[in-house]
């Protein structure tokens, strides 16, 4: 069907809205079907099994000194922040509640997801991008090689596996990092922090995080594979997909952030 050009001015916002609209709901197939071959693919053990390992090392190990980075200073924050909050009106141990908290259930998961939505998703989207623009891809279908199979699914895969220990490592740092702030310039006590730190400490608190933590890693490492194989035009297609996968991670990581919250809590 050809969609002839629309001349009335009036008419021009709907037909702008109705072509997002069908653009957006293309792409919404095309990654339901990039899903369903990826799924297909991990009987493929021979093709993606000895790509893992080194792909769990760069979405995952690569990416703690970032994360790490983020986490100290949120705990120092946090803790500064608690104590500006409770001065007078509830004892002070409740800074390490409020820390504890806050680091496990909600910044410590996000903000990190987040920053590798920048950090890996725009990564593998580039590094893809740039394959499908200089016909790489295509240079491994032709040596029979399942694309999906040798680039989607270890690094999806490697998302998955490593995006919970970069968070716990990163809620561990900023809850140290927060006691460590609440001793030196709070005037707080070692025991006071950790009693507070324990007081509404429940486990599931730390399975919350890291369920939150799987599916942020399988969205950036998804959406990042996703938006690299559809790269188009050189260069500058390569910079488009890189932001458009920052940005559609950043929405969906926050929009599951809700939706777990409303679920599992």
């Amino acid at each position: 069907m050809v969609l002839l050009p629309v001349t009335d001015p009036l008419s021009r916002p709907f037909a702008a809205s109705g072509r997002s609209t069908l653009a957006a709901l293309g792409s919404v197939g095309q990654a339901a079907a990039l899903f369903a071959g990826s799924v297909r693919a991990l009987r493929d053990i021979g093709t993606w099994g000895p790509l893992l390992l080194p792909q769990m090392a760069r979405v995952g190990v690569a990416s703690v000194p970032i994360a790490l980075f983020i986490a100290t200073f949120t705990g120092i924050v946090m803790s500064l922040q608690a104590s500006y909050t409770l001065t007078g009106t509830i004892p002070l141990y409740f800074v390490g509640t409020m820390v504890g908290k806050t680091m496990i259930l909600e910044l410590g998961p996000v903000l990190t997801g987040l920053i590798l939505a920048g950090r890996v998703g725009a990564n593998i989207s580039a590094e893809l991008g740039t394959m499908r623009v200089t016909e790489q891809v295509d240079a491994l279908e032709t040596l029979a090689y399942d694309p999906v199979s040798y680039l989607v699914v270890p690094r999806t895969l490697a998302g998955i596996f490593m995006f919970p220990f970069v968070v716990l490592l990163a809620v561990a740092t900023g809850i140290a990092s927060g006691w460590l702030t609440a001793l030196q310039l709070l005037d707080m006590s070692s025991a006071e922090f950790v009693k507070g730190l324990r007081l509404f400490f429940e486990p599931w608190d730390v399975w919350f995080a890291v369920i939150k933590s799987v599916s942020f890693g399988a969205v950036v490492t998804g959406i990042g594979c996703f938006c690299g194989l559809q790269t188009e035009h050189g260069a500058e297609g390569v910079g488009r997909s890189a932001t458009r996968t920052v940005v559609t991670s950043s929405m969906i990581i926050l929009c599951l952030d809700a939706f777990w919250a409303a679920v599992l809590l």
